[in-house]
């Protein structure tokens, strides 16, 4: 690559502040042209570089050149979002004085101990604590975040677990944001760390019951797959570790747990489709894992263990999934018996063992609920929620004993809320409620769940909430938020940020867009592999039928998604760019076809059955139809802001580098486009509770920018 290219488009964009409009833009302005745009593709094809895929060469994260590339893009969006400077950092004093100076979580009790984290006055990162036996007792402080992350960029603790003995901690951490996580190890007598430290690993570990023996997944330096099991004893050599499991096939990946019980350790190795656990008695770490069921393709299973018995979560011969239950000593599938049935309109997402009951975590019309189900009975009793749509998810305590249950409930509207409910008297107690600092009042907006006509159809279920005092027009600004991969539902949550659209008139919607889960199982199975285009279509008929039914236009409607809502954003951009007036695209997972080529990228081969495996033509030929970067053409684009991290494990920071530099080769509109590299993070961005806002009030002021709001 030419190196005066580069170098003239620094100088080119350190430049760009002198030009720039100094009262603002709107999406109609003409701006000055960013670095490298039609002038990179013209000298690559000059100097006989010319390929399909022009902008590979960004994927080179070592060189010193593309990182000039990215610190120019990064240059290009300072200088034209200069004029947003002061509405952003109103918008992050906002965001920053709801967040409670000091907080701490609800207190868990466990194995003798109350467990809990709190933040400090004004510091961004927790302490995790204990304090023995009472609350009242003396707090000890295991790990002080402020202090660790103390001269790093990032920071990041990942998991940690103690001792059965209680004298041990365990815990790991990232301080590169690229999800390769140490594990060290504290005395918690004596506060003093082990010189061991085990170097890549996914974070999470388990302990055998002797207090010395530590399991853990180690991942491939490469791919960064967590693809085997390793065992360390405590103060030996990290290098002594021997290895108990390695999982051969590249589609899927490993990790490790402990039974509800604490009588065996669980290895579950995992694919989209597939999943085989093996289980080892927790008081014999020198054994040898036996497998529970053999693994077969298209059952899903995942395991635990109470009473003498083990619980089986499955998907066998039962798309919404039910519970099984085994003896110890016959654990193949043929030995299961049922305990909750499928049910054709009930997704079963987990469970919880008790004493005395079972309950379960379930999805019904789109809905989270919670079933308690005392031992003996056959249906039990559902808890009651009171808003249209809300999300609640149960939270089991450690005390297998105990008739109380812990559950989490948060609405739109409703900050998050933990409560206490006593399942012999079915009395309920509210143990905390997120605080907004400052002051909110939950009357003064209100939230609606609309179904949106899909084109075969289908019924896509939204989420939408707004200020009661918000007139619905198609003068009304409205961001669309979607996400629809990997079975993940987007359940309505509070978010306190989002309170700084609402307050200037916004209306903040989810589309529950097939690809979630959020219906059943088969809501799913519709947004995968060969039916992906209907996560794409369901958002565009989720954003026509807010524009027909008159809370928006498209010439005040925004659209946001990341990672694999990137995707999403990136696909409609391309489908109907006509529909939206802005479009932010967080770290987006937009190059498919190059990146699913490429097994040496993390994620890949894990995900063939999520995407397709482009190997096969018809999977190449799918995958390419919707591709965002391989569906650029000469045609006007919405304005974007395109956000990625250089440390990015998760999608490659090149994947929307290369988009935008596509699109500023070819669209023929004059909306602005920008591309802002966090050259400090990775997928999820800056660490701390503080500094991440700061990504976040840069999004929102775009986007209010856009809206014709500068405060």
């Amino acid at each position: 690559m030419n190196k005066k290219i580069f170098r003239s488009a620094w100088l080119l964009a350190a430049c760009l502040a002198c030009f720039l409009p100094p009262l603002g833009w709107s999406a109609e302005e003409v701006l000055p042209q960013p670095p490298l745009a039609k002038k990179i593709a013209r000298e690559m094809a000059r100097h006989g570089h010319t390929r399909v895929d022009e902008y590979y060469w960004l994927n080179q994260r070592e060189n010193p050149e593309v990182i000039a590339y990215l610190q120019a893009e990064n240059a290009y969006t300072d200088a034209v979002m200069k004029p947003a400077a002061g509405l952003q950092e109103t918008l992050y004093k906002e965001m920053a004085g709801r967040v409670p100076q000091t907080d701490m979580s609800v207190p868990y009790f466990e194995n003798g101990y109350w467990y809990y984290t709190r933040y400090e006055k004004g510091k961004d990162y927790p302490l995790y604590c204990r304090k023995k036996r009472s609350l009242k007792g003396a707090e000890q402080v295991m790990l002080d975040g402020n202090r660790m992350a103390a001269g790093e960029k990032y920071f990041d603790i990942g998991f940690f677990a103690v001792s059965p003995d209680n004298a041990t901690l365990a815990y790991s951490m990232d301080n590169v944001s690229r999800r390769q996580y140490r594990i060290r190890f504290r005395s918690l007598k004596t506060g003093r760390e082990y010189p061991e430290e085990i170097k890549m690993t996914s974070g999470d570990m388990a302990w055998a019951n002797d207090s010395r023996t530590v399991f853990y997944p180690g991942i491939d330096p490469a791919s960064l797959r967590p693809f085997k099991v390793n065992r360390h004893v405590l103060g030996t050599p990290a290098g002594r570790d021997a290895t108990v499991y390695v999982e051969k096939d590249e589609t899927f990946v490993v990790d490790i747990g402990k039974s509800r019980s604490r009588r065996y350790l669980i290895l579950a190795s995992t694919s989209t489709m597939s999943g085989e656990c093996h289980y080892l008695d927790a008081d014999r770490p020198d054994g040898e894992f036996k497998i529970f069921q053999e693994r077969v393709r298209g059952l899903e299973y995942e395991i635990d263990h109470f009473n003498g018995r083990f619980y089986v979560l499955t998907n066998d011969g039962a798309v919404n999934f039910k519970l099984m239950e085994a003896a110890a000593d016959t654990t193949g599938r043929e030995s299961w018996t049922e305990l909750i049935p499928h049910r054709p309109d009930v997704l079963l997402q987990n469970f919880g063992l008790f004493n005395n009951y079972l309950v379960l975590g379930e999805r019904r019309s789109g809905l989270t609920q919670i079933r308690v189900i005392p031992w003996g009975e056959k249906e039990g009793y559902g808890l009651d929620f009171p808003e249209p749509s809300y999300q609640a998810y149960l939270q089991v305590a450690s005390d297998p004993d105990s008739d109380l249950l812990r559950y989490s409930y948060t609405s739109l509207t409703t900050p998050l809320t933990i409560y206490e409910f006593n399942m012999k008297t079915r009395a309920r107690k509210l143990l905390k409620r997120q605080e907004v600092a400052g002051g909110y009042d939950p009357e003064q907006y209100r939230s609606e769940r609309l179904l949106a006509p899909a084109y075969d159809g289908t019924q896509v279920p939204i989420s939408l909430v707004y200020r009661k005092d918000t007139v619905r027009s198609p003068q009304t600004p409205l961001l669309l938020y979607g996400y629809g991969s990997y079975g993940y539902s987007t359940d309505p949550a509070f978010k306190a940020v989002h309170l700084s659209l609402l307050d200037r008139g916004f209306v903040y919607a989810i589309a529950h867009v097939r690809g979630g889960q959020e219906m059943g199982r088969y809501w799913y199975d519709d947004g995968k592999l060969f039916k992906k285009m209907n996560t794409f279509t369901d958002f565009l008929s989720c954003a026509e039928y807010l524009v027909r039914h008159g809370y928006t236009s498209p010439a005040r409607l925004f659209a946001m998604g990341g990672s694999a809502g990137g995707l999403l954003a990136g696909a409609v951009a391309n489908l109907r760019p006509d529909l939206f007036q802005g479009i932010v695209a967080a770290v987006p997972f937009v190059d498919v076809v190059t990146t699913m080529l490429d097994p040496s990228i993390p994620l890949t081969t894990g995900e063939y059955d999520e995407w397709g495996d482009p190997n096969r033509a018809d999977c190449y030929e799918y995958m390419l139809s919707y591709s965002p970067y391989d569906n650029v053409r000469p045609k006007a684009y919405p304005a974007m802001l395109v956000t990625t991290g250089l440390h990015d494990s998760q999608v490659q920071y090149f994947e929307p580098a290369k988009w935008v530099a596509r699109l500023r080769e070819l669209k023929t509109d004059s909306h602005i486009l920008l591309l802002r590299t966090n050259m400090e993070a990775g997928h999820g961005g800056s660490s701390g509770r503080f500094r991440r806002l700061e990504e976040t009030a840069f999004q929102f002021a775009f986007i209010l920018k856009l809206a014709g709001i500068d405060r």
